[in-house]
């Protein structure tokens, strides 16, 4: 099986001023269809340039990067949105909702871009909605939801497209602990049902819901290795005192 995932020695520099910060040195990675990996490490250690060139979000300075077999290591901007939006569904730590849209149009966007018309786009985000719990709360605005259910927006958002890699990004760090369960649950989920998925995580407990931890420290990895202690977020939810 082709990964969906390539990266072959690839490197990443920033210039700051007149220093070089070389955030990626050399990294080489595989991740096929359906895993769910974690990429872990300190702040610093290269977790989110690594995150940002799998999302498309930039290119490596140096060595090669294929998503499904194309190599985008090289494109445009335009290029590379066009990649993301219809490849990658990104969950963030801060939700990146839109304020005075509706949950609905916030989970349609995507599809705005893609070209999809009104109807369809409104038929699609309102399923996607309705995958994470949130069917009755899609005329809602983000300040009228708390935070788990904008979390949950943003998932549905991420959903919408159907894409081949769901990256997120810290998806609990605005969270409480009980919330955080309930979203790590959407996760499990998500993955159950064949979807891949990526996080990026500083934490170690949050890291053992994955499968597979990719560590980094300066640039390189440290250790990638399968997760034999996965743990269950709606096991741990029903060990929480109740509310």
């Amino acid at each position: 099986m082709k990964p969906i995932i390539k990266t072959e020695n690839i490197s990443r520099l920033y210039k700051m001023g007149t220093e070089i910060i070389s955030a990626l040195k050399s990294v080489s990675i595989e991740i096929n269809k359906g895993e769910y990996v974690a990429f872990m490490g300190p702040s610093g250690s290269g977790k989110s340039t690594l995150m940002n060139i799998v999302g498309c979000l930039d290119t490596p300075t140096g060595g090669s990067y294929e998503l499904k077999g194309q190599d985008v290591s090289h494109m445009n901007e335009s290029a590379l949105a066009e990649v993301r939006n219809k490849e990658i569904g990104f969950v963030f730590q801060t939700f990146n909702l839109l304020p005075r849209a509706s949950s609905l149009d916030n989970v349609a966007l995507p599809l705005v871009y893609a070209g999809i018309g009104k109807k369809e786009r409104e038929a699609k985000a309102l399923k996607a909605l309705e995958s994470v719990g949130l069917g009755s709360r899609a005329n809602h605005k983000p300040n009228e939801l708390s935070g788990g259910q904008r979390q949950r927006v943003a998932i549905a958002r991420a959903l919408v497209n159907d894409p081949s890699i769901i990256l997120a990004d810290e998806p609990t760090g605005n969270l409480d602990t009980r919330t955080s369960y309930d979203i790590m649950s959407i996760f499990k989920e998500l993955h159950d049902q064949g979807n891949t998925i990526i996080m990026v995580t500083h934490e170690d407990d949050i890291a053992h819901y994955s499968h597979r931890i990719v560590r980094l420290r300066d640039g390189l990895i440290e250790s990638d290795i399968e997760n034999d202690d996965i743990r269950d977020p709606a096991y741990e939810k029903s060990l929480l005192p109740a509310e």
